[in-house]
């Protein structure tokens, strides 16, 4: 499995984008575009997590999944996050149970 930067990397290549392009196209919480360098950062590794902003944004603008991005991020989005805080320990359970089994079968 590719890390986030790795699939960041590819995607963006993919479309022949040099790491300026995209970071021109990606836009912050504040609508200031992100730096290259900081693009870079993330396309290696040297970087936590972006925030789950950036991580959509990044989304759209390589066609890729959001969830994709999240679950390489390491990130959970917003959504589950409150899911899983209005359900029972039991239906979380069940859930994950769910998750890990439909990776296991499309190995």
């Amino acid at each position: 499995m590719a890390t986030f930067g790795e699939a960041v990397s590819a995607a963006r290549k993919a479309l022949g984008l040099s790491q300026r392009q995209l970071a021109v196209r990606v836009k912050k919480e504040d609508g200031e575009q992100i730096s290259p360098q900081y693009l870079n950062d993330i396309e290696r590794a040297r970087r936590g997590a972006p925030s789950q902003h950036l991580i959509l944004h990044l989304a759209k603008v390589l066609n890729l999944e959001p969830d994709y991005l999240f679950g390489l991020a390491q990130v959970w989005p917003r959504d589950i996050v409150k899911g899983m805080e209005r359900s029972s320990p039991e239906t979380v359970q069940e859930a994950f149970c769910a998750f890990r089994k439909t990776l296991k079968d499309k190995k």
